[in-house]
């Protein structure tokens, strides 16, 4: 009797321990995910394409994507931060600026090139030369690629980098052209398409500076940051993404019809304004990174960061095409 209850207990001991690591081994199962935090405009076109097609997802079947769109980088970052976020779409100046603030980031890929224009709606504004205390020029945010384009174009125009910092108002793209075109005391826009070519079609406004202008020289726009945390601890769906990403723009210039019908879905736009958009000069998609090494120089020189990145494997991940 005695034998048969221990034995009996012996029994219910290990099919309890078989059970518990059953349990255990449901609940410490990672479940593959990967956030994705973009802004607003055509320069995240292959993100849209990524997202209808499930490239994500056919590159690393069962991995459950995320998509947030955020109004700027500080929100992107603070995103990130809390770990809601596991790569962000944004301009190389707010990269670099959190980057110096100590954000353990990279980035993993280019996105696109885009024409970036500052456009007024008063006739008289010629140039930045022309603006005074009265004037307000709306752009996403303080260190934003907008707000470093513009200062750098008054480095070189007006000798002062920080000349025109105090009439920046801070407004997300579509809020920014609203209050251009109401003409309500925005008197100044600096964006990027659609709403670039919508505040130029429209009577009364006109582009007194360009991107290129400003910087001197072509750019990415908009490249792609993950955390060290995904890259270094999810590889299967840090690959997946940034094949994902390569697709997608392949997806764009072998499927042209397709991607426009795709897009003007995605942005509420008719396939004619989409292709308006896309052809405009400097507009161009492409994992590549250029441009890094003007924004540093410029940034640290006037206090936007307090140093550059020595080498190119600071603020790249491996694999990284950067055009110096």
């Amino acid at each position: 009797m005695i034998n048969k209850a221990i034995y009996g207990i012996l029994i219910i001991v290990l099919l309890a321990g078989f059970i518990a690591a059953g349990c255990a081994k449901d609940t410490n199962t990672a479940v593959s995910r990967i956030n994705i935090a973009e802004q607003y405009g055509l320069a995240y076109a292959p993100l849209q394409i990524a997202r209808e097609l499930k490239l994500i997802e056919k590159n690393l079947p069962g991995v459950q994507v995320g998509w947030k769109q955020l109004g700027n980088t500080a929100a992107i970052r603070e995103a990130m931060l809390a770990n809601e976020v596991d790569a962000g779409f944004m301009a190389i100046p707010p990269f670099l600026i959190g980057w110096d603030k100590g954000m353990d980031w990279k980035i993993a890929c280019g996105l696109s090139s885009s024409p970036v224009g500052l456009v007024t709606n008063k006739e008289e504004k010629k140039s930045i030369k022309d603006f005074t205390d009265k004037d307000r020029i709306a752009l996403p945010q303080p260190g934003s690629v907008q707000h470093i384009l513009l200062s750098m174009a008054c480095e070189r125009e007006l000798g002062d980098a920080k000349k025109l910092n105090d009439l920046l108002v801070t407004l997300a793209h579509p809020d920014g052209m609203n209050a251009l075109l109401s003409k309500q005391d925005i008197t100044a826009h600096f964006t990027a398409p659609p709403y670039l070519l919508k505040e130029l079609e429209t009577p009364g406004m006109h582009e007194i500076l360009n991107g290129r202008q400003a910087a001197g020289e072509a750019f990415t726009f908009i490249v792609g940051v993950t955390t060290k945390e995904f890259h270094d601890s999810s590889p299967k769906e840090y690959e997946a993404f940034l094949n994902a990403m390569d697709e997608a723009m392949e997806f764009m210039r072998n499927n042209r019809e397709e991607a426009l019908r795709i897009l003007s879905k995605q942005y509420e736009m008719s396939i004619e304004e989409v292709e308006k958009n896309l052809d405009m000069e400097g507009t161009e998609y492409s994992i590549s990174v250029k441009g890094i090494d003007a924004f540093a120089g410029f940034m640290e020189r006037n206090g936007y960061i307090s140093k550059a990145p020595e080498n190119a494997e600071e603020i790249l991940w491996e694999d990284v095409n950067y055009e110096e």
